[in-house]
């Protein structure tokens, strides 16, 4: 299923909103060819300008859909407005329905040990019939993936694996593994787990909507969040002006 896409800086992002998504996400199901999701935000677009693998990961994505308002409101700066914002977390939910209806078999990889357990448990409870076949949180090198890893998820046979190791690395993670783990699509969701299992707080939706969803995580989290949101971030404003100043140049 094509979608149309625009970039910015250098992550490509899917036109589509959040029922096109699971539609797009249907398809590389039925395909039966395997396939990456990705949900790129501010520090998302930071990384791929320095990080090669994470931006090779994002340039042979599936699908890619748009988390973060600022990344959203960039859209119309470039004249293809993005139609809505559909992170991990909103995904994640929708989809689990979608494969609840069609039988699709989901393997849960990443959030810290027990954490993905009890968001099986909270799913399988709200889904009766949900079929969620393996679990498991691994401490993953990316540079060195056991290959009893890749072992153990095709093993469940998934049709779709929640992969929930956080950014760059669970993006770096589904691109360089998804030919070994076809037909499986690989859905990167972030924290998404850790929302569902209630061990963290999602911000309220307002705040969401505002644009200040990093600032209510950055108050939840700030040792290991402050060099992210307030050193590397504001880089997306460069690189904003950058792709702007090419875009009227090559307009001329």
């Amino acid at each position: 299923m094509n979608t149309e896409r625009i970039r910015i800086g250098e992550v490509p992002i899917d036109v589509v909103d959040l029922e096109g998504a699971l539609d797009v996400i249907d398809a590389l199901v039925s395909a039966g060819n395997g396939g990456t999701v990705f949900t790129p935000n501010v520090d998302h677009v930071v990384v791929a300008g320095e990080n090669p693998r994470f931006r090779r990961a994002y340039q042979a994505a599936s699908l890619s859909l748009v988390d973060g308002m600022p990344v959203f409101w960039a859209s119309r700066l470039f004249g293809t407005p993005l139609p809505a914002k559909v992170s991990g977390s909103d995904l994640v939910r929708p989809l689990m329905q979608r494969a609840q209806a069609k039988n699709y078999r989901v393997f849960l990889l990443g959030a810290d040990p027990g954490v993905a357990d009890q968001a099986k448990a909270v799913l399988e409870r709200e889904l009766p019939g949900l079929q969620i076949v393996g679990v498991h949180s691994p401490r993953i090198n990316v540079d060195n993936v056991p290959d009893t890893l890749i072992d153990n998820v095709r093993a469940q046979a998934p049709h779709i694996v929640l992969v929930a190791l956080g950014a760059p690395k669970q993006e770096i993670f589904s691109h360089e593994a998804r030919e070994r783990l076809k037909p499986a699509v690989l859905v990167g969701i972030g924290a998404s787990l850790d929302f569902i299992a209630g061990v963290k707080q999602r911000a309220p939706e307002w705040v969401s909507k505002a644009g200040l969803e990093w600032l209510f995580r950055l108050a939840q989290e700030p040792g290991r969040l402050a060099k992210r949101y307030l050193l590397r971030d504001p880089q997306f404003v460069l690189i904003l002006g950058r792709q702007l100043l090419n875009a009227r140049r090559a307009a001329r």
